[in-house]
């Protein structure tokens, strides 16, 4: 179905060039609302599971700063703290003062590990299943695509 169909525009796009940035936003949309409703299972938010997925696969045993894990989430300190503050009361993961006083260490505690080791096998299943009605050929130009945009974007 078009783009303009789902959204029951009555006048078409502008462009071809504002069509397939509408395509992109939409698209994330619908991505990010089937990833809450996947992840509410096991009692994660997306943005949860993916700070989660951070530590598990980027900080090893010793962690991540807070000021990393914001790098690799491209959002800023304050909205870092806020999600680290939530997850720690959860009992999902433990902050550490590091050698230096103005960094915390972000940790995963057992609960936070036991809960991914369900999550994740099951959230590789399900993009599996989404991802499958395209070609390798056409996910490798999707992400050719995506990382010409960003570059014009920086």
């Amino acid at each position: 179905m078009s783009l303009k169909e789902e959204l029951n525009l009555s006048k078409p796009l502008v462009s071809l060039e504002h069509e397939a940035l509408l395509s992109i936003y939409y698209t994330d949309i619908c991505i990010r609302k089937r990833a809450a409703e996947f992840l509410s299972s096991f009692g994660l938010t997306d943005v949860q599971f993916n700070l989660m997925m951070m530590l598990k696969h980027n900080g090893g045993t010793e962690g991540l700063s807070q000021a990393r894990l914001a790098e690799l989430m491209m959002v800023n300190r304050a909205n870092i703290t806020g999600l680290i503050d939530r997850l720690e009361k959860l009992g999902m993961l433990r902050r550490t003062a590091a050698a230096d006083r103005r960094y915390n260490i972000i940790q995963l505690t057992d609960k936070g590990r036991s809960i991914l080791d369900k999550a994740d096998p099951a959230y590789g299943r399900e993009v599996q299943r989404v991802m499958k009605g395209l070609t390798k050929t056409e996910l490798k130009d999707l992400v050719s695509a995506c990382e010409k945009l960003r570059r014009r974007l920086t």
